[in-house]
């Protein structure tokens, strides 16, 4: 349970890494800001654009308004005086065509000018016609389609004989763009309207201002000047359009809005009514074209936001590596320390806040890994993690004792030989001791609960176990068996009676049992131990070691889950208080199957223990007390 644990501590994933955090935290927070900024900007900017297209739109529509006013007025003008002229000549034919031919000599654009009646608006003999055959010459165009558009327009010419001026778009019938102006004329008291035929050219070249578009309507909506000429050759007629109504119903002579033109575009309009014959003019500019501008700087803003927000990722990415890297560094090193690592290198790349994080960290790794050294560590890291409560919990557990044979003399003889150098000798001397023993103990999966002197007391199956009571007893064996192993190896080369470093022989108890284990101490110090009657036991059995002339001994309550894998040799019983029966002792020879020693005879010549009178050993005798220093 616990490797799971492990493996799940170890496979966990960071979700939001704080660099992730911090480019989201920061590319918001910039993209808001630059987005804020873009829409103020557009927002203002668009205000004064608009406001400067109205304005200029407005200006160019009265402009051109007051173009085609004097261009009109001015044609008006010197038709009249022609007109004076001639019936001021009376009957002298030679003087009118003489002032006819100055008049279109000065007046090019015009290209007929007739006075007729409502009757006579269809009869040449009844009406005055002066032809400007150069116009029609030069524009190939026939000059009696002037006849037949007085005649096809006769109610206009009721209507100007009756005092109102018109203005007539000619294109369609000439083929070439020409207007025609209709008023009111007075000849010898008779009411007759004159007819002007004249080209728009020079006012069609004023209207066209770049962006702004002009035109002219008369009264019923047709178009007199266009930008686009083909619709007014076709005679096109705009007069239901939803701005040229409003225009209509508006009672001022000007104004300006926002419409949706016909297309579907929209438009800022504005018109200016002429006070001649019901004329308006009208200045238009897309929508679209005054903001094209604003909405191209719109876009730069979005591209210069877009690699602002780019160039602060990834300078905020090469940022957050910087951060990142050695806290996942840290991280690492913790999930080390949490899985019992605490020997870790770290060293400080960066003088600031994580430096300073990373170099503390490594001093308590390695506070860490001194402390480990005096308390239990594989306890010590369950209990970090949880996996060991405070309290005792009842645990089918085998319980190892062992002790240094002669351990008193041994020592007696480090401070003889050393005087005050003795005692740091004697620790170097029992700490290599130590060490092996611990080892065989881990790599069969007990636990070290703590040295007594010279004597180390381990378990198995408290702390964790192997699965089963069968098997952490067979570990325990076995580790006592390494134990025997480990202190062969050890021994080699040592002298006997050699008092810097003698030869170590030890004795093993070994016992299995029902004990209480658990964390057991003060609010100030604690430790993972285990008590109860087989602690006990496997204390007695281990004393018995010396007198019986075994190195390892265990219990019939250990014998009898695990008896069958090793060699074995029953030893006499021991007598135990509160027991009725003997305890069997068994000394362990060998693993079942093994090459080397097969009988206790064989591993007391292999261990050099003399075989004892076992007849003369109590083994009912009270148990010996440890003391530090004591002889085993």
């Amino acid at each position: 349970m616990s490797r799971k644990k492990n493996k799940q501590r170890k496979g966990a994933k960071i979700r939001y890494p704080i660099g992730l955090k911090l480019m989201a935290i920061i590319s918001i927070l910039l993209l808001f800001s630059l987005s804020l900024i873009t829409v103020l900007v557009s927002v203002m900017v668009s205000s004064d654009v608009r406001i400067t297209a109205e304005d200029n739109n407005l200006s160019i529509n009265s402009r051109s308004a007051a173009e085609a006013e004097s261009a009109l007025s001015a044609i008006r003008s010197s038709s009249l005086v022609l007109l004076d002229t001639l019936s001021a000549a009376g009957n002298s034919p030679a003087l009118s065509r003489q002032a006819a031919a100055f008049f279109f000599e000065r007046n090019q654009n015009i290209a007929a000018i007739v006075t007729a009646s409502a009757a006579s608006a269809t009869s040449a003999s009844n009406s005055s016609v002066l032809i400007n055959d150069r116009f029609f010459l030069s524009n190939e165009t026939d000059s009696s389609f002037v006849e037949s558009f007085l005649g096809s327009n006769r109610e206009t010419v009721e209507r100007a004989a009756a005092g109102e001026a018109v203005i007539l778009n000619g294109a369609p019938t000439f083929g070439i763009p020409l207007l025609v102006l209709l008023f009111p004329w007075e000849e010898s008291g008779y009411s007759e309207a004159a007819a002007i035929f004249f080209s728009p050219e020079s006012l069609s070249e004023t209207f066209e201002t770049g962006a702004n578009s002009s035109f002219m309507i008369n009264g019923d909506g047709d178009l007199l000047i266009h930008p686009d000429h083909d619709l007014v050759r076709a005679g096109a007629n705009v007069g239901n359009w939803d701005f040229i109504l409003s225009m209509r119903e508006n009672p001022g002579e000007s104004m300006q809005t926002l419409y949706t033109g016909e297309d579907g575009r929209r438009y800022f309009g504005a018109f200016t009514k002429l006070p001649l014959a019901n004329v308006a003019v009208v200045t238009n500019i897309e929508y679209d074209v005054v903001f094209e501008g604003t909405a191209a700087t719109t876009r730069r803003n979005v591209y210069l936001t877009v690699a602002v927000l780019l160039a602060s990722i990834i300078a905020i990415r090469l940022f957050s590596i910087s951060i990142s890297k050695p806290l996942r560094i840290l991280a690492a090193a913790a999930e080390q320390i949490e899985g019992g690592q605490f020997e870790i290198a770290l060293k400080p790349k960066t003088r600031d806040e994580v430096g300073a994080l990373t170099a503390s960290f490594d001093r308590m790794g390695k506070a860490l890994g001194i402390f480990g050294r005096f308390t239990n560590r594989e306890i010590a890291i369950r209990a970090m993690r949880g996996e060991i409560k405070p309290g005792g919990l009842p645990k089918h557990a085998t319980i190892f004792f062992s002790d240094i044979r002669a351990f008193t003399e041994k020592s007696e003889n480090f401070t003889k030989a050393f005087g005050n150098e003795a005692s740091d000798r004697i620790v170097l001397w029992l700490n290599d001791y130590f060490t092996r023993m611990v080892e065989c103990v881990q790599k069969t999966g007990g636990v070290v609960d703590k040295f007594i002197g010279d004597a180390v007391m381990a378990h198995w199956g408290t702390a964790y176990t192997s699965g089963s009571p069968e098997e952490d007893a067979f570990n325990c064996v076995k580790a006592a068996l390494m134990m025997r192993a480990a202190l062969l190896e050890m021994n080699r080369g040592r002298k006997v009676g050699d008092p810097g470093n003698p030869p170590i022989r030890i004795g093993c108890g070994v016992n299995t049992g029902i004990v209480t284990a658990g964390q057991i101490g003060s609010e100030q110090r604690m430790e993972y131990t285990a008590i109860g009657d087989p602690v006990n036991l496997a204390s007695r059995t281990e004393a018995l070691n010396k007198p019986l002339g075994t190195d390892i001994l265990i219990t019939e309550n250990t014998w009898e889950l695990v008896g069958k894998r090793f060699i074995t040799e029953e030893m006499p019983s021991v007598k135990v208080k509160g027991k009725e029966k003997p305890v069997r002792l068994f000394a362990v020879v060998n693993f079942k199957g093994a090459e080397g020693s097969q009988t206790l005879a064989e591993v007391r010549n292999l261990l050099g223990i003399q075989p004892p009178d076992l007849s003369a050993v109590d083994t009912g005798a009270e148990e010996k007390k440890y003391k530090i220093g004591g002889e085993g």
